[in-house]
């Protein structure tokens, strides 16, 4: 097979299994006479999407500028607190274990606690999608600096290299692939943080959008927003992986990135 013949192939797989399965989904939905009510056939779905377009965007706008909103705040903290765990191994052994206590914490549990604080509305989703996406981006981070030989840092210490120059120099670059590979996860972790604010006590976003439907009975309309969330997903870890792509080239050495 030709190298343009196995790029093609690539291109093409993930379309070729989302026809697949939505195939067998609809064929199962007529075999097996599914009510609507119960799993509607996905050209149902599709019907209903494109009637409704102008309504889906509304409230996926919503969900996607929270969602971003906190992701990228999640990336400044994520990053400043990854770097310092990584670099100061007792600034490391004092936050590292109340991370991992915090992140154990069903998200859901914090939402009616936001809203007490923050009230009803996007702030708690902002903050909902930071909280979610914020531990995988400290994790990557601070590994990608521990990956730093000690030999290779005794090296550059005799060559006379300070201690900041390391982390900036050597430190950083190695991180950069810990921390796009974080992103991508992150990203897809915010949208559910996004959507569970929204469903729990929210007035807007798609999630809102869908516990209205679901009240109505609108499974139609239901898994409409569903595949709204999955295919802003998509976009957004896309892009990801684009920039990192582009960011982190040279740590592939000609793999495919994504």
């Amino acid at each position: 097979m030709t190298d343009v013949r196995r790029e093609a192939l690539r291109i093409a797989m993930p379309w070729l299994a989302t026809a697949i399965l939505l195939i067998v989904w609809e064929v199962a939905c007529i075999v097996f006479d599914i009510p609507e009510i119960l799993l509607p056939k996905p050209t149902k779905i599709f019907s209903v999407f494109v009637a409704r377009f102008d309504i889906l965007m509304a409230y996926c706008w919503d969900t996607l500028w929270t969602t971003v909103v906190g992701f990228l705040l999640a990336i400044a903290g994520g990053l400043l607190l990854g770097l310092a765990i990584g670099a100061s191994p007792f600034i490391y052994s004092g936050l590292y274990p109340l991370l991992i206590a915090f992140n154990a914490i069903p998200k859901v549990a914090l939402v009616p606690i936001l809203m007490i604080w923050v009230g009803v509305g996007a702030l708690p989703a902002v903050i909902t999608a930071f909280v979610i996406s914020f531990f995988p981006i400290v994790v990557n981070v601070a590994t990608g600096l521990a990956t730093i030989e000690p030999e290779m840092r005794d090296v550059l210490r005799s060559l006379g290299a300070t201690r900041t120059e390391i982390l900036t120099k050597v430190g950083i670059p190695r991180a950069m692939p810990y921390l796009f590979a974080s992103l991508k996860v992150a990203i897809t972790l915010a949208f559910i943080g996004s959507v569970i604010s929204e469903t729990v006590g929210g007035n807007n976003g798609i999630g809102f959008l869908m516990l209205s439907a679901g009240a109505r009975n609108d499974a139609p309309t239901t898994f409409a927003g569903l595949f709204a969330i999955a295919i802003m997903g998509v976009l957004m870890y896309a892009i990801c992986a684009l920039v990192e792509k582009r960011m982190t080239r040279w740590a592939f050495r000609g793999e495919i990135v994504g």
